[in-house]
């Protein structure tokens, strides 16, 4: 539980933000106390903080099963999908402009696609089955030569489905023209990741104890993608800037540790969800929208007749922090990915998302159930 004016709140959010770990917050500030140099200068404290960069940059790549050569350190998530598709679609600008993706994108991909579209860019959506999984015959249908992108999350934000990204990737191998973007942004630090047929992969480590301000883009070597932010000597000829260490080094700290303890993790969250799943089982109103394909961390529900948003002020009213969609989504409209899967725009307008963490309580979870219930009678009797 978390104490704000005195208060004790439930919170149920950590797919929008989680707090940092403490480990992470000292390994920063450790980093930033004794590397006072910047990594550009050629005196020697900047190159004992290069050589500090260098050998982060080679520990976050040994962890993610890369090459040293593929990072690209950014602001966060929504920096690398903007530097990933806007950097692939002028890369294959030649080859075509037809680009694939899905309704369950964040809102930095989803608004980058608008900002390709008004550039040009034909925007084409592959649909959705009814497990949240993107529908792999209709990719097949709707693939192109001229498709130069396909942009895929790994577990979407507001269901948690786990995408098959491995099958994706074997069609794509057919298109030599098309390049695979994928957003892991909800899938580091909950379950393992394939990046063996993916051109380029997004996160940030704020969903995963470490701290906001810092992301990275996976680039597969060989890519020549243009820069998005130009001047300041960096770790990469593709984003500009003097490298942050300390941030680099914060984000190495954070992932090691979710790896490290990943299955314990899941296996716990997972003991959380069945618990909700259990109580809901009590209230006819309720309806479940993640599928058994979605990540145990995110559990979206409906309550029939009453507006996620409504419920959602109803269980802050009594101390407990949900959201309605991804913190990034535009208000007062039906989630995208509900009505992907339940083709019905009321159950949208329902919905709202639960987000579980390692460090949710089982006692947070009964007192959320009795407030649930409170809520529950209150909006619908």
């Amino acid at each position: 539980m978390y104490i704000l004016g005195g208060y004790f709140l439930i919170y149920l959010d950590y797919a929008s933000n989680t707090p940092v770990d403490i480990r992470v917050l000292e390994a920063f500030y450790k980093t930033e106390l004794e590397f006072l140099g910047n990594p550009n200068s050629s005196h020697q404290l900047g190159q004992l903080a290069f050589s500090k960069m260098q050998e982060t940059i080679e520990k976050n790549a040994s962890l993610l099963n890369v090459s040293p050569n593929e990072i690209i350190y950014t602001s966060g998530s929504s920096e690398s999908n903007n530097l990933a598709l806007k950097g692939l679609s002028y890369l294959s600008r030649h080859k075509g402009k037809h680009v694939i993706t899905t309704c369950l994108e964040h809102s930095s991909v989803s608004a980058t696609l608008t900002y390709l579209q008004e550039q040009g860019y034909e925007i084409e959506f592959v649909d959705i089955l009814p497990d949240g999984t993107i529908d792999i015959e209709h990719l097949k249908d709707i693939m192109r030569n001229d498709t130069i992108i396909v942009s895929v999350c790994y577990v979407d934000s507001e269901l948690g489905t786990v995408q098959p990204i491995s099958k994706i990737g074997e069609i794509l191998k057919q298109y030599p023209n098309c390049r695979f973007h994928v957003d892991g942004t909800q899938a580091v630090g909950k379950i393992q990741v394939n990046l063996e047929s993916v051109d380029c992969f997004s996160f940030a480590p704020h969903k995963f104890y470490g701290l906001n301000g810092v992301g990275m883009l996976i680039k597969k070597e060989g890519l020549e993608i243009p820069q998005l932010i130009h001047g300041g000597k960096s770790t990469t000829i593709y984003r500009g800037g003097t490298p942050t260490l300390a941030l680099a080094v914060s984000l190495y700290e954070a992932l090691g540790i979710s790896l490290e303890n990943l299955e314990d993790r899941y296996i716990y969250v997972e003991s959380l969800k069945n618990r909700l799943l259990e109580a809901f089982e009590n209230y006819p109103l309720v309806r479940v929208n993640s599928s058994a394909r979605a990540v145990p961390h995110i559990l979206n529900i409906s309550v029939k007749g009453v507006l996620g948003e409504d419920f959602q002020k109803a269980l802050d009213k009594y101390g407990v922090c949900v959201s309605v969609k991804s913190a990034c989504s535009v208000a007062n409209n039906p989630s995208r990915a509900v009505l992907a899967v339940s083709k019905d725009k009321k159950n949208a307008l329902n919905s709202f998302r639960i987000s579980l963490s390692h460090l949710t309580t089982n006692e947070e979870i009964e007192e959320f159930i009795k407030i649930f219930d409170i809520c529950y009678k209150e909006l619908t009797e």
